[in-house]
């Protein structure tokens, strides 16, 4: 009895030194770098893992989700990896869902397209999902937009979103952010100037264009609303690029001027359609505070310090047009 008492404990301790040595890489086996890995639902749905971590500690935690009977397709997410994590805890915390939301950096975007694209590149939809949703004149009618305005809803900030989140749960979530920011007191404001939302978001994106200095943003806002409300067309070379398609152009030529095109304010009077990119919520602020002055044209400095000379009278505004084409053909500007 005594003999057979102690061949058990043998191989009870044999046993747990077996189960020690076998669970050791899968418990104990560090993650040696910090990473936020995606889940995909494609057929490596762990790649990102392997490339953060090596292959050796992506196939632990693989095997460990395969005995967890955890289904992959079940949990595409983007999820945390810590410095030090093992394994386990990492197929723990795919196992659980615990998610982590993706950074969406919404700035410096001219059109639908460029904004579909930034998020494609982020999250798991695609371009063309969200630009089909954009795009649906009737979608964009229950937002009370159009697809030309609809882009007033992605107001430019750093947000955060779950990698599968559909289309619609992307526009809509958006959609509430926007309520939010045109509270009362800025609905008044536009009230009391004659625009809309949309309007006051179509100036501010051709102001954006017109001058990088945000302390002239205001001064450029209402030198477009004096135009408005005068009756005079804008005449803004923002809208003319954008009509064209081409932001990079230095120098607006006659040609230019005639592109027939309902964002082209040297041929239709008032505002176009729709912003010529997402205005930033300052320059929302600025165009809604914008300054009392009487100016109705400007021009850039000929010192191209970026900053602009306004003028209330014609023959002024000459003047400084001439001063301003002198200094391009003297660099060479075309």
């Amino acid at each position: 009895m005594k003999k057979i008492l102690i061949s058990l404990a043998i191989l009870i301790v044999l046993s747990a030194v077996g189960a020690t040595i076998f669970a050791w890489p899968y418990l104990f086996s560090k993650a040696e770098n910090s990473a936020t890995i995606i889940v995909t639902n494609d057929e490596t749905p762990l790649a990102q893992l392997a490339q953060a971590e090596g292959e050796e500690f992506c196939s632990r935690v693989e095997n460990l989700l395969q005995w967890l009977d955890v289904d992959l397709n079940s949990r595409v997410a983007a999820y945390n990896v810590n410095e030090g994590d093992s394994p386990l805890d990492v197929a723990k915390r795919i196992r659980n869902f615990s998610q982590v939301g993706l950074k969406i950096i919404i700035n410096n975007i001219r059109t639908v397209d460029q904004l579909a694209q930034r998020v494609a590149d982020r999250l798991m939809m695609t371009d063309d999902q969200l630009l089909e949703l954009l795009k649906d004149p009737t979608f964009c009618d229950s937002l009370g937009k159009t697809p030309q305005t609809i882009v007033t809803l992605f107001l430019p900030d750093t947000y955060e979103f779950y990698y599968a989140v559909t289309p619609r749960e992307f526009v809509e979530r958006f959609n509430r952010y926007y309520l939010k920011f045109w509270n009362e007191e800025r609905l008044a404001k536009a009230k009391a100037l004659g625009f809309s939302p949309d309007e006051v978001a179509t100036i501010a994106s051709i102001v954006e264009e017109e001058t990088a200095k945000k302390d002239e943003r205001g001064k450029v806002a209402r030198l477009y609303i004096n135009r408005i409300q005068i009756g005079m067309k804008l005449q803004a070379d923002p809208t003319v690029k954008f009509a064209v398609g081409d932001f990079s152009l230095r120098r607006i030529n006659y040609e230019h001027l005639k592109i027939q095109s309902p964002y082209n304010t040297y041929i239709i009077k008032g505002l176009p359609p729709g912003p010529i990119r997402l205005p930033e919520k300052a320059t929302l602020d600025a165009v809604l505070d914008a300054p009392q002055h009487n100016y109705i044209f400007m021009c850039a400095k000929e010192d191209f310090s970026g900053y602009h000379n306004f003028s209330a009278d014609y023959s002024q505004h000459l003047q400084n047009a001439r001063r301003y084409q002198a200094e391009l053909n003297r660099r060479g500007i075309h």
